[in-house]
Parts: structure tokens; sequence; C-alpha cells
């Protein structure tokens, strides 16, 4: 079994350069960022400034510049805990409903007699009818509007609940499609959030759901948990509605089907448009910051297929009419159609720097939050924070791995030796393949690697104890530590897969600083099996083969 053929022996301090090597970027991390930085800045701007070349030189091409990634709480940054809120999608899904069902009561106004809408809570429509009773023919109309829920859970039920009693008409969401509804609308949100935080270049943000409304979002680097909401809270919502006309009272009462929204450039005017927009936001495909006719920062932006088709019909057939760019309720430009525009594309301009315009587009290609979003927790994490948090992560390792190392050294001598040398490249490779998945380093994980340098060496523990017995029966050496390693392997197999089982189950079903354990843990497991097993058999065997000693006290 000591025989170990040279390709194995190739093989094992191959894996083992070759993990270090992948982790020694993280011994020169702030050279190595700047670098990546840089490489990052030219590939999206395909410009290179003379900043970016001495920066890149900062750092060989030839060698590895993957990094472990730096969590919040090490690097600082912002935490967010948003509540969204799902009564203005159930109150779109009504505003939504009502034009087309007034349409088709309306057809029916020799039967059902005048229809109109009242008040009533957000998820829930309204509807009074002239004649009383022909409310089962109300009803009637109404339920073509009602489809199955498309979930497992909702299976076999129906998304409307659809009541008559004297001349009044109500329609409510049904549970099942609430819930159906607050999935959708949580996951749409966690992705528009991704995207934003993403098109800003952020490293490994946390964006996860909490409970049935909430969302989490931590981002390292970031400078403050203002910014990031000014990035996430902004709604983004870009229509293009017919416009009715200008008022300057802000209480003009607006005809049903209408609405009554402010402009952004001229104080005091407010504009009657249309509720029902030609385009959406949603339609867009690009959006990029740009330069008007006049010079000042504007916004090109583009419509898909669909779009591009709508927006052509629309402007085709009211060529001299104006319509209405509306962001997030007001309107920021309202021009007068002097032509079909065909191309799908067009500019958005007004009172608005650089930095608004390249924000603006940012939004604008992240796609609009489906509801409101209300921040019930805000936090910045200061970088100086995060660095005592690296430098007590830094110190509890330190401590760790040297308290280890004396008890090993001072329980078994020599191979005490073999065994520390095995934890210490075991913490190398463990950040060596961190570094290649791209992992976030945080302070659970940091707990981890030293519950790893803890635990690595009992393998080891457990292969001396066996070669100790195994000494107490025979004198040859080599025997000794042959059936040492033997014995000893399906224990440590058996410990090593329960704990593996464990950290994986952690890894998939936790979240934060569970996961942040998990990782560092799972990886550390596997890689320390392989340091006690190969790597330290393959030490021993070495010296075994230098000095062939007689007799070995352990």
């Amino acid at each position: 079994m000591l025989q170990i053929p040279l390709w194995k022996r190739i093989v094992i301090l191959g894996l083992v350069a070759l993990g270090l090597l992948l982790a020694m970027p993280n011994a020169f991390y702030g050279r190595v960022e700047t670098h990546n930085d840089a490489l990052a800045r030219i590939e999206k701007t395909g410009t290179t400034t003379p900043q970016d070349t001495a920066d890149i030189a900062g750092w060989p091409s030839f060698l590895p510049s993957a990094l472990v990634n730096l969590g919040l709480d090490l690097r600082g940054g912002a935490h967010l805990l948003g509540q969204v809120h799902l009564e203005d999608v159930y109150k779109a899904r009504m505003t939504g409903l009502w034009p087309e069902l007034r349409n088709d009561l309306a057809a029916q106004r020799d039967t059902v007699g005048a229809v109109r809408r009242v008040a009533g809570p957000d998820d829930q429509l309204i509807i009074e009818i002239g004649n009383a009773d022909q409310m089962a023919q109300a009803i009637t109309i109404a339920r073509k509007y009602v489809t199955p829920v498309a979930t497992l859970a909702g299976a076999g039920q129906s998304d409307l609940v659809i009541a008559g009693s004297g001349n009044r008409m109500t329609i409510s969401i049904s549970d099942a499609e609430k819930s159906a509804v607050a999935d959708r609308t949580v996951q749409q949100t966690l992705e528009i959030v991704r995207r934003r935080v993403d098109e800003v270049g952020t490293r490994e943000p946390t964006i996860v759901r909490q409970g049935a409304d909430r969302v989490l979002i931590e981002v390292p680097g970031i400078g403050s948990a203002e910014e990031l909401k000014a990035l996430i809270g902004t709604t983004a919502k870009l229509t293009f509605n017919p416009v009715v006309g200008r008022v300057t009272d802000p209480n003009t009462r607006a005809q049903p089907g209408q609405m009554v929204v402010p402009s952004i450039d001229e104080k005091g005017i407010f504009y009657v448009l249309e509720e029902t927009p030609v385009v959406t936001g949603e339609d867009l495909v690009d959006a990029r910051p740009s330069f008007d006719q006049n010079g000042a920062a504007a916004v090109d932006f583009r419509f898909g297929p669909n779009g591009a088709k709508r927006f052509g019909a629309y402007t085709s057939s009211n060529i001299g009419q104006p319509f209405a760019i509306v962001l997030d309720n007001q309107v920021i430009s309202a021009p007068v159609i002097r032509q079909a525009i065909t191309t799908g594309s067009g500019q958005i301009s007004g009172a608005m720097n650089v930095e608004q315009s390249t924000q603006l587009a940012v939004l604008l290609r992240a796609g609009a939050l489906p509801a409101k979003m209300t921040f019930l927790e805000e936090r910045t994490i200061g970088p100086e924070l995060g660095q005592d948090s690296i430098d007590a992560g830094r110190i509890s390792s330190i401590i760790a791995t040297v308290g280890v190392v004396a008890y090993m050294i001072a329980s078994y001598g020599l191979f005490g030796t073999f065994a520390s040398i095995a934890v210490l490249i075991n913490v190398g490779m463990i950040l060596g393949i961190m570094s290649v998945m791209g992992a976030t380093l945080t302070m659970p994980g940091i707990a981890g690697i030293v519950l790893t340098v803890g635990t690595a060496v009992d393998a080891n523990v457990i292969i001396y104890e066996r070669i100790r017995e195994e000494l107490r029966r025979t004198t040859n050496v080599v025997k000794a530590v042959e059936q040492g390693f033997k014995e000893a392997m399906s224990a440590i197999i058996d410990a090593n897969l329960t704990s593996f089982i464990s950290a994986l189950v952690m890894f998939f079903l936790g979240s934060g600083p569970v996961k942040g354990f998990a990782v560092t843990f799972t990886i550390g497991l596997v890689t320390s099996v392989f340091t006690a097993i190969f790597l330290t058999r393959l030490m021993i065997v070495f010296w075994i083969e230098w000095r062939k000693p007689k007799q070995l006290i352990l």
C-alpha cells in the first residue's frame, strides 16, 4: 500500500500545486482586484485609459486572477429589507379588467341598463347596473373573464369570485389567485432588483425572498443604504399615453379611463391622459444614455417588434396629435407626432444631466418593479467595520492554526509536522477552490475555515492512533504504517461523509450566514480528506524511503 506509483505522486503534488497557485492572488488582493476592475471597465466601455493600462500592468496576465469575493460583513456595503406592496398589483388587475368589462356590459345596455364603477377596496371591482333584475345577465357577462388558477396549490379554483346583490356586482380576486400573484410578483421583483444591481457592476449581491412579501437585499461594496435605495427603490415605470388635454388645476376631475398627471418640466401644468398606454417600458429592448440635438443629456430607446408595431400604428393614425411620455406618473415630455415612427426607436429628453440620463437608462433596461417597495430595514456597513471583521477573522484563524499545529507536533512529533503541513495546504486549497468558483467569503465562512482547521487533523489523529496500535504488535515500521492507513480509512470516510451530507443540506436549504458557513465547510471537508489521506501519506512515504527507519516512536 505504501508503494505509491509515480503517476499518483505526480497527480497528488500537481493538485496541491494547482490549489496553491489558484489561492495565490488572494495574497495580493488589492493589486489583483484593481487589475480585474480595469479589465471589466475596458470590456464594458470598449475604451482603454492610461489608468486602466497601469492597473492591468500591476498583475502579470499569465498568473491566475480569480479572487475570493468578500461578503457584506467583510467588504462593507448596504443591507435592505423591503416589503412588496402586493395591493398595487391587485389594484392594477382590477383597473385593467374594468375597461373591457365595461365595454361588454355597455354593449348590453338595453338589458342591464346604465353601468358605472363605484369606489371599493383595491382587490375588488364594484359595478352598479341600472336594471337590478338583470344582475344574473351581468354576472354571466363577467364570468367570461374568469380563468382557472394556474398553480398546483390552486388547482380547481378560479382567479375571480363574482357575486351580485341588488344592483351591485362585486368582482374579487380569489385567495388562490392572490397567493399565485404574490409568488409571481415577488419573483419578478427579485429578478428586476438583481438586474438593476448587476447593471452597476457590484460583486456577489445577496437577493433572496423572505416570507410572503419581503425581499432581503445585501450588496457588498456599495457606498450606503441610501445609494442602494436610490438604485432599487425607483420604480422607473415608463408608458406612452394618448393626451386628452392640458390643465392647470391639479384637482381636475378626469373621466372614467382617464387620469391627471403632472408635468415634470412645466411647473403648474397637468396633463389629462388616457389610462391605457399605447406601449410601456416592458416593450423596450434597449435604452442607453445619449445627447439630443441641442447637446442636452437624453436617453435613446428601442422597442421590440411588437412594441414597434403598436407604436408605429398609433403614430401613423394620430399625426398632429400629442402623446405623453410618462415616467413614474410624471409627464417628462409630450411631443406632437409630426410623422409616423415606424422604426421602433426614439429619444427621451428633458431636465436631466448626464448622470441622471445614465441612471434612467439603467433603470429602463432593468424594467419596472411590478409593485412599490417599502424598506423596513436599512443598514450601511462601513469598510472600516469590514476591515475589523477581516482582522478578527485573520487573528482567529492564525490562533486556531498555531494551536492545532502545536498540539499535533507535541502529540505525534515528526508525523504531527506532516499533519500540520497538510492542514496549512488544506487552507490554501480551500481559498483556491473558492476563487475558481467565485464563492463569497463571509464571517461565518471564516468560522467554517477555522472549524475545518480544527477537524482536518481528525483524520490524521485516527490514522496515527491506528499506527500506534500496530506498533505495539510489530516492530516493522512499514507494516505498521500500512495497517494504520488501511484500518483508519473506513472510519475517516464515514465520519466525513456524514458531515459532508449535513454541510450540503445547509448549503442548499440555508441562506445568509448559514450558507456562508456551509460553503467553506463543504469545500474544507473535501480538501481535508484529500490532504489527510493522500498528501500526508505521500509525505510519510517520502520520509520512509529517505530514512528507511528500523523503528518508529509515535
